[in-house]
């Protein structure tokens, strides 16, 4: 059967209000309270009535509004009594999985609400007897629900509500057909919600068909970062983008820094460098088993080290409301991604800074991302550090040798302004 054409956003507002009048259960406002959640978020106040009401809901939110509390507050609201899976959160990585599973043990922890975590890079046996002894509420990937489904170490068949978030990233990461499998297994009277941060028409054809008229909620699509970012970009030729970063670091003394680059090799070669440097810092990426990735992440959220360096694996899913900037060393390939990495910054309403690195031959890429952005990013000059023919530029410290450049070499270039 062919998927019905995409549906024409529709936008949304919310007046403010508090917690109180969302229709939130007494146990949900205190665990919210306990949270130090003063005000729900746009997207929280506009998903969380039709969500306690047991409609299918689809939204479309920025990185960093709270979107996890909006489906996970109602979803425990809901709960019957202890017993089988009722709720099922899919995500497109680990990291995120982790972090949804978390927000549902702090909301749901009174209750005494029971929450499992699976995902791939762990053994299969652990998990199947934390299901064994029973959750009423499961995070976890597609790879691995599907080989716990397959496997009988899990059942969908009292499943109540079903999520899908982070849906475009699940989408281009190749989990169409994990997601058929899945949803095929669950009842046909669930409650569906679907949450992402942009909404390409691959998103809209399935909420299409997985969805019951569901509420729709589009908060401010025309602008996917938030203003609290501050965006800039340094124009600098590739094999002065260590000296940059060197002299970013040191000028403005982040407490807390994440460098993207566009490789695990670019990672594994960066990081041990900026240590050589003096810079305290540690990488992540998808050679990294999970629990070496746990517990770098935990390491960076306690603040025992000030710069991570990491690929796109940590774009999704990484909460740390201290990580005041983002670098991106290398430009992502796709320029959703660029979003999603900078909205690892200004975390529900902080301040943040986003840089990002831009060889001369990257200029159709920026262009891309201003225009999925719809915003022009302004270009910041660092002196010493203009990309040219290195004419009159400090001499660069004393490193080991430069890693590789790597060059993104944008397709359609047609028709494309260059940056000069």
């Amino acid at each position: 059967m062919t998927d019905p054409p995409p549906a024409p956003p529709a936008l949304a507002s919310a007046p403010v209000v508090g917690f109180g009048a969302l229709g939130l259960s007494p146990q949900s406002l205190s665990a919210v309270a306990s949270a130090g959640f003063a005000e729900p978020t746009q997207i929280q106040a506009l998903a969380i009535p039709p969500a306690l009401a047991g409609r299918d809901v689809v939204g479309q939110a920025r990185t960093g509004t709270g979107k996890t509390a909006a489906f996970a507050l109602p979803i425990l609201d809901r709960l019957g009594p202890r017993g089988p899976v009722q709720g099922l959160v899919i995500t497109p990585t680990r990291e995120l999985a982790l972090q949804v599973a978390g927000e549902f043990q702090r909301f749901g922890h009174a209750r005494g609400a029971r929450v499992a975590a699976v995902y791939g890079g762990q053994p299969l046996g652990p998990q199947a007897t934390q299901l064994h002894r029973g959750a009423e509420v499961v995070v976890g990937t597609p790879g691995r629900l599907l080989d716990h489904l397959r496997r009988r170490t899990l059942s969908l068949a009292d499943l109540r509500a079903l999520v899908l978030d982070e849906c475009d990233r699940m989408l281009d990461l190749g989990f169409r057909e994990d997601i058929d499998d899945i949803v095929r297994r669950t009842p046909a009277t669930r409650q569906t919600m679907l949450f992402s941060a942009t909404i390409p028409p691959e998103v809209v054809r399935l909420a299409a068909r997985y969805l019951r008229d569901p509420a729709r909620i589009f908060t401010a699509p025309e602008k996917l970062t938030v203003d609290e970012v501050e965006q800039s970009y340094v124009s600098v030729s590739s094999e002065r983008k260590l000296p940059l970063l060197l002299e970013l670091l040191r000028r403005e003394q982040p407490p807390l820094t994440l460098v993207f680059a566009r490789t695990r090799a670019a990672v594994k070669k960066l990081a041990p460098r900026l240590s050589h440097a003096g810079v305290d810092a540690r990488e992540i990426h998808g050679d990294l088993d999970q629990n070496q990735r746990e517990r770098v992440m935990e390491a960076f959220r306690r603040g025992e080290f000030r710069v991570l360096v990491a690929t796109d694996v940590a774009s999704r899913g990484l909460d740390i409301s201290g990580i005041s900037h983002i670098v991106n060393y290398d430009l992502p390939d796709d320029p959703e991604d660029y979003v999603h990495r900078i909205g690892r910054t200004a975390r529900m309403g902080a301040a943040g800074r986003a840089i990002a690195f831009v060889t001369r031959e990257q200029g159709p890429l920026l262009t891309e991302i201003e225009k999925l952005i719809n915003h022009m990013i302004r270009e910041e000059s660092l002196e010493g550090f203009e990309a040219g023919d290195g004419i009159g530029l400090p001499e660069a410290p004393k490193l080991p040798p430069a890693p590789i450049g790597w060059r993104h070499v944008a397709a359609k270039r047609r028709g494309r302004r260059r940056r000069r």
